[in-house]
């Protein structure tokens, strides 16, 4: 109990959720995650914030981004951001690109709450169980924050912020002023080159990755109103104004920390500038993920109601559906504060009809349980 309180006032104090809003299931539900393919690079990456080596000019920008609730739910935002990725034996490289008019920044000091001023936040999850997830902030200081996450907020996940990326590289280059009131810019951009030999601690599996590896990650940019104070001595918050979240891929509801809404990135071995770069097909398993997340939403929604789990996929309202290779109906064990569901998948039904188990619990993890035999 006294844990508990201890890490509420800490949350509070850092300006982070103690309690995370119930979450509407249909909604989240309809989120379509966006997709990205990170290629190798050509020739060596200088972090200092331009954008200008020819494998940067190569690779292509990231959609525009959206309100972080989704485009069909809010209007556009008013200044564009949009996103690169590239990567190669020693590094993942990140680099943005934001329209700014009035660049502001007030936070220096390593580790504060950056999101305090205007940003850019990078969001991983290496292998998609919800669980075990970098996060990390810049503003146009290039004053960082970066984060390990246990799990998320609304399954009583604490953060560390003790916790570095050390060997991390980042540059910010801002095309105008920081502060200045007096004039117009155009806005800041930033390269950014995470050290695989820290990303791969709690990636379980390989890192750098392999050709065609996927990851989760998603890119956020808070957004406050700002005004010129008087006599043009910078700027200041406008009062009563909350802060704009924009995101590569939208999560559907003004929080960050719901990994199995950001979007996909492949890792190719081919070089950038070299290869196609359509869309590429999500794995098999995603569809059983995504089943196994509704689960999830509707047994919180569930428990919220009735103050238990139920071990009954009709009282969840889950409905049939023909899916790829797996075996319907996913399986479901609860107790009153516990639950646990799978999904089996069928892999080859010439040996020996091996089955893939696909699996979640009540605090969201999902993972692929051992293979077990019918």
């Amino acid at each position: 109990m006294i844990l508990t309180i201890i890490t509420a006032f800490v949350w509070a104090a850092l300006g982070r959720p103690v309690e995370v809003p119930a979450q509407d299931a249909d909604l989240l539900l309809q989120i379509q995650p966006k997709k990205y393919t990170a290629y190798r690079s050509i020739g060596s990456v200088n972090i200092d914030g331009r954008l200008d080596e020819p494998s940067w000019q190569r690779a292509v920008w990231t959609d525009l981004f959206v309100d972080i609730e989704g485009e069909e739910m809010k209007p556009k935002p008013r200044f564009s951001t949009r996103a690169k990725m590239l990567w190669d034996d020693t590094y993942f490289y990140v680099a943005a690109e934001m329209e700014e008019p009035h660049v502001w920044a007030t936070l220096r000091d390593r580790d504060a709450t950056i999101y305090h001023d205007n940003d850019f936040e990078v969001f991983m999850d290496p292998d998609g169980d919800t669980h075990e997830y970098y996060e990390f902030e810049i503003n146009a200081f290039g004053t960082e924050w970066d984060l390990f996450l246990m799990k998320p907020y609304r399954d009583g996940g604490p953060y560390m912020t003790a916790w570095d990326v050390g060997g991390l590289k980042t540059s910010v280059a801002v095309w105008g002023s920081i502060n200045d009131p007096t004039d117009e810019d155009e806005g800041w951009s930033l390269e950014m080159a995470f050290p695989w030999s820290v990303l791969k601690e709690c990636a379980h599996r390989p890192s750098p990755p392999r050709d065609g590896d996927q990851w989760r990650v998603n890119f956020s940019r808070v957004e406050w109103r700002v005004e010129a104070e008087p006599d043009n001595e910078g700027y200041a918050k406008v009062e009563g104004e909350r802060a704009d979240n924009w995101v590569w891929s939208p999560q559907g509801l003004i929080q960050m920390h719901l990994p199995e809404q950001w979007g996909f990135v492949r890792f190719s071995t081919a070089a950038v500038g070299t290869a196609d770069t359509s869309a590429f097909e999500l794995p098999p398993e995603e569809e059983a993920k995504h089943l196994l997340r509704e689960i999830y939403y509707r047994q919180r929604e569930f428990r919220q109601e009735t103050g238990h789990y139920t071990g009954s996929l009709d009282s969840l309202g889950v409905e049939h559906r023909l899916m790829r290779n797996f075996l319907w109906p996913p399986s479901l064990q609860a107790t009153d504060y516990l639950f646990e569901a799978w999904v089996e998948e069928v892999v080859d039904l010439h040996d020996d009809g091996k089955i893939n188990r696909w699996v979640i619990r009540q605090d969201s993890k999902t993972w692929k349980a051992v293979p077990a035999t019918p």
